[in-house]
């Protein structure tokens, strides 16, 4: 117990400090990341006068496991199929605001003539934009339901899995310490392999897993059960050469296609908030304001390079992936700070001894001062919006306005050829991935184990049966998948040009699956000559042509596709639908709850009026698994419903705004509810309900107080009460109900003059 005596010290500081900041930082409506990263400091050994942390190798322990459920806590709130259905836009974006603020970065560094690494780190770490302070500033200013902050949300999804990509390529350099450009593509290619492996394999295995177990499934086993997954990732990452970080990540995407998804996040939940705050006090401990009074003059810098970078080459980022010159400043304007990742990737950076001491605290000064003044550059983008709007000349904002009316919300004509490659590249990128994967587990795995019981050419043998059985299914559909697509046919019967093409990327594919045969029978029984290509021809024949690989493919297929699209089928989301049909720019939709406790609860449309006192309307109302789109002007509004309400950006702000008071008011009016208390009444002379039966007394009505049990003087023992039953002075009654309502009962002489109308049968 001794050895855990300074850890349960320090864990006992750290959280006092972070609960003491935090209460604070809410007073003062500040994000709460910068209470932890104060109260981090105050903790630290870096402040006299302060008790410290004396165990900081224990602490950098726990604010890993927090970058653990940090990033786990990222993955579940991803999806892969968001970033499908984004569009181009977004994507654009992202990737021109990441780059060109990284080549930011890099020069800053540069510029002080910092080393190439901590030039190169600068730069990720100023590429990344805060999505807890971005998220926290919308919040506090009612604008999360305008369209710019759906673009700048949507971006900030972008950056995140681009972030997990950044960590592991910088993980990658800091080992080789030098830029080898064949060794970052093999890095790159291994990082594409085992995402696709482990995505395509966890949809398919997690969610038949949870459906199987979901009646043993409890509270308590379903967070055992995701950490389970959670960690298990992690260790797998890293056994292959990943950060941890990217197997929480890729653990919690996974998971985030499960019907399960919300419940496990909520969860979690705790837990993150409890080991994420250990990470950025730990954050916090690092700050050496020696250090950083020694280094204000790049502070200052990369601080003005932050907000130029943002807000001129993001802006451009923006006009670039096809949006209108006022969202695309809005949306650089908010992005102008630095938060979770870039403590992430200054962390990752210390770790491996590749950055500089005072890398770190500058970083934390440059994060502090940024999410400071992130809610005022959001509220510049407007004016300078304005100011520039004056003064570009009409050709330029002609053009710009052109450029965005033709982005990528236009759907040009669909190409059946570029539709096609891409179905099949897909294809084979998927099963030729799991062929791969499959072939390393019995080279490693298989091989020697039958080696071990098996004499040599039985052994040889049967490895090179067995790898052809398990490959076979997801050759076949490497083989022939994607071959009677609608664009396929089209192209096919369309032009006869088209045939030559299609047949040469057909015989590209069975080349493939022969390569993978021959790889098995070269590297098993190494046969070779006519015998072996007389083997791949036969084995190929067979797969081709077999039935039941056939229906083996199909129904894995269906399982992945059913197990994907899972969360779709149980709640159909008309978002898509409604949105294609907006001609205005500025209209679009947004998705408000419903508080508990407002006065709206119960009435119809027609009568609250929505479109007549806020201009919006009610596209749809999402109440649990049911959706009613198109809602008439009789349907309930009923509390916890999900209403999706299209309108401008000052019409849903507005609407924001009175649904929030609303639910403040009926907060506000909310009496506290008492506690039920059972009490025992000798009634006594003068007592109101003497003299009257329990019916007359009124006690259930006028006093909202039950008799359960009666003492009549004389008789031994409680009697069940009898509403004919009349008391008299001396019997005893057990009262049950609140304490103010017992206390009047006891204390009453005669009927409260509030009480007396309508009961003149009582008083007679």
């Amino acid at each position: 117990m001794s050895e855990l005596e300074p850890l349960i010290a320090d864990l006992a500081l750290i959280l006092i400090c972070a609960g003491a900041m935090t209460l604070l930082f809410k007073r003062l409506k500040q994000p709460l990341v910068l209470g932890y990263i104060v109260a981090g400091f105050i903790a630290s050994p870096n402040m006299p006068y302060m008790p410290s942390v004396t165990d900081l190798e224990g602490v950098h322990l726990w604010s890993d496991i927090g970058v653990i459920f940090l990033l786990f806590a990222l993955g579940l709130e991803f999806s892969f199929k968001k970033i499908l259905k984004m569009g181009a836009a977004p994507i654009i974006a992202a990737c021109c605001t990441i780059l060109s603020m990284m080549i930011v970065g890099i020069f800053t560094g540069h510029a002080f003539g910092w080393g190439q690494m901590d030039c190169i780190y600068l730069g990720g770490m100023l590429a990344m934009s805060s999505t807890t302070i971005i998220f926290k500033a919308f919040d506090d200013m009612g604008l999360r339901q305008q369209r710019f902050a759906g673009m700048v949300l949507s971006v900030l999804i972008i950056e995140d899995i681009l972030a997990i990509v950044l960590m592991v390529m910088l993980s990658t350099l800091a080992v080789s310490k030098q830029f080898e450009g064949m060794q970052m593509v093999l890095s790159i290619l291994k990082l594409i392999f085992f995402l696709i492996l482990w995505f395509v394999v966890g949809i398919y295995l997690i969610p038949l897993i949870l459906k199987k177990t979901k009646r043993l499934m409890c509270d308590e086993t379903m967070v055992i059960v995701s950490l389970g997954l959670c960690f298990g990732m992690v260790v797998l990452a890293s056994s292959v050469g990943f950060s941890p970080a990217f197997g929480a990540f890729i653990m919690g995407s996974i998971l985030a296609e499960t019907v399960e998804a919300e419940k496990i996040e909520h969860l979690v939940s705790p837990v993150k908030d409890l080991f994420g705050a250990i990470f950025f006090v730990s954050v916090g401990m690092m700050v050496d304001v020696a250090l950083i009074g020694q280094h204000i003059v790049p502070i200052l810098c990369i601080i003005l390079a932050i907000m130029l970078g943002q807000t001129l080459l993001s802006t451009g980022g923006f006009l670039l992936s096809g949006q209108p010159l006022k969202t695309a400043m809005q949306c650089s304007f908010s992005l102008t700070q630095i938060g979770e990742f870039a403590f992430i990737l200054a962390a990752l950076g210390t770790s491996l001894g590749v950055t500089s001491d005072f890398l770190y605290p500058i970083v934390v000064a440059v994060s502090v001062f940024t999410t400071f003044t992130t809610p005022y550059m959001i509220r510049l983008a407007e004016p300078a919006y304005n100011a520039l709007e004056r003064r570009l000349p009409e050709k330029w904002k002609a053009s710009l306005n052109r450029y965005a009316s033709g982005g990528p919300d236009v759907v040009g004509q669909q190409n059946h050829w570029r539709t096609y490659l891409k179905q099949v590249a897909l294809v084979v990128l998927i099963y030729g991935v799991l062929c791969m994967a499959i072939l390393g587990l019995m080279i490693y795995f298989g091989e020697p184990y039958l080696a071990k019981w098996l004499p040599t050419p039985w052994g040889d043998i049967t490895t090179a049966v067995v790898s052809i059985l398990l490959v076979s299914p997801f050759l076949r559909n490497l083989m022939l998948k994607k071959n009677h697509t609608p664009e396929f046919l089209a192209l096919w019967n369309d032009n006869h040009f088209n045939r030559a093409p299609l047949v040469a990327v057909q015989l590209l594919r069975f080349v493939l699956g022969a390569a993978f045969v021959s790889y098995i029978l070269g590297h098993t029984v190494h046969w070779s000559g006519m015998l072996g290509i007389f083997i791949v021809i036969v084995v190929l024949f067979a797969i081709i042509f077999s039935r039941r690989l056939k229906k083996q493919g199909q129904l894995l297929e269906k399982t992945f596709t059913e197990n994907l699209t899972q969360r779709e089928r149980r709640v159909k989301v008309g978002d898509a639908t409604f949105a294609r049909g907006l001609v205005d720019r500025d209209i679009h939709l947004s998705t408000f709850a419903v508080p508990l406790g407002i006065d709206w609860g119960g009435r119809s449309l027609a009568e609250l009026g929505l479109g007549r006192r806020y201009g919006v309307h009610v596209a749809s109302i999402q109440r649990g698994p049911q959706r009613i789109n198109i809602p008439s002007a009789r349907t309930l509004i009923l509390p916890g419903d999900q209403l999706q309400v299209i309108g401008s950006d000052k019409q849903l702000s507005a609407f924001g705004q009175a649904l929030e008071a609303k639910s403040e008011e009926a907060a506000a009016q909310q009496k506290p509810v008492e506690e039920m208390m059972l009490r025992r009444i000798m009634l006594t002379f003068g007592s109101y309900i003497v003299g009257k039966t329990i019916r007359e007394s009124g006690i259930r009505d006028q006093f909202h107080c039950l008799i359960v049990a009666v003492e009549v003087e004389g008789n031994e023992g409680l009697l069940a009460p009898d509403p004919t039953q009349t008391l008299h002075i001396g019997d005893i009654i057990w009262v049950v109900g609140e304490e103010g309502n017992i206390a009047e009962l006891e204390n009453a002489r005669e009927m409260p003059h509030h009480r007396k109308m309508g009961k003149g049968k009582v008083q007679s």
